[in-house]
Order: structure tokens, then C-alpha cells, then sequence
């Protein structure tokens, strides 16, 4: 093996899964509910805005936007928790259909309200698009928080 070979075995044998501490992962289990609270503050924050612009009937598409991204985003965790769960332990209880099951009526759920809502009036579809994209904004907000904690970490 050549040096140069060897210098690149090395770097990648440092790059590797040993590196992560108990302490990195206990903080990543902890932005999962960060998000979820974010996506209730965000929604109730901009509640406001979109009653000034849509009235009542764009309000309530965004109350039902923002609490079908919300049971969408609890669904998407728990349902790739299940998958790595059942990728990672061959014994697992869950069944992968199931699984897959799950994460497509999370879309059909997205879908049945949507029609809805949009058979119903365009302004409250316009407020159900803008809670859809309560995540986003939820998610926003996450990354701002651990760019700060990056920097504060930082000696």
C-alpha cells in the first residue's frame, strides 16, 4: 500500500459512525419535538396574517392546512423511525407493508382535504397552501436555532 493510500484509509476510517457521541445523539433526538412545537407556534403566529388577508374562510383553510402538515410531519417520523427499525432489526415486529401503507395515506389524507377545501371556496384552499407550508417555516426556525448553537459552541 502507498502512502498516499494509506493516509486515505486512514481519513476515511476517521470519518466514520465511532465519531458521533452519546451527547450528539441525544441531541438529535430532542429537534424532532422542537419541530412539532415550532409547527404549533408557527401556525398560531401566523393565524393573524392570514385572517388579514383571506377573512374567515382562508383562516380555516390554513387552521386545516396547518394541522394536516402537522399529523403529516408525526406520521413521516414515526413511519421512518418503523423503516430504519425494520431495516436495522431483522426480527422487527412491524411489517414493511404496513409501513409503506402508512406513508401513502399521509397522501391520500393531503389529498381528500385539499379537494375538499377546494371544491368548497378558492380563498380557504389559498389558506389550507399556506398551512402546508407551516413545515417549512417550522423548519426554518430549527435551522436557525442550531446555526446559533453552532456559533456558540465554537471556542
Amino acid at each position: 500500500m502507498s502512502e498516499s493510500e494509506h493516509l486515505d484509509h486512514h481519513a476515511i476510517e476517521d470519518v466514520s459512525a465511532h465519531d458521533v457521541s452519546a451527547d450528539d445523539l441525544s441531541t438529535y433526538d430532542r429537534v424532532i419535538p422542537r419541530v412539532l412545537r415550532n409547527i404549533l407556534v408557527v401556525s398560531v403566529l401566523l393565524l393573524g396574517p392570514v385572517f388579514w388577508i383571506y377573512r374567515w374562510s382562508g383562516s380555516m383553510g390554513f387552521a386545516f392546512g396547518a394541522l394536516v402538515s402537522y399529523v403529516n410531519f408525526r406520521s413521516l417520523t414515526r413511519g421512518v423511525e418503523a423503516l430504519a427499525d425494520r431495516i436495522v432489526d431483522r426480527n422487527s415486529r412491524e411489517k414493511g407493508g404496513w409501513i409503506i401503507f402508512r406513508f401513502m395515506v399521509r397522501y391520500g389524507l393531503v389529498a381528500a382535504v385539499a379537494y375538499a377545501i377546494f371544491k368548497g371556496s378558492s380563498l380557504a384552499f389559498r389558506g389550507f397552501l399556506w398551512g402546508l407550508c407551516v413545515p417549512v417555516a417550522a423548519l426554518m426556525v430549527e435551522a436557525a436555532w442550531e446555526g446559533y448553537a453552532a456559533f456558540r459552541r465554537v471556542p
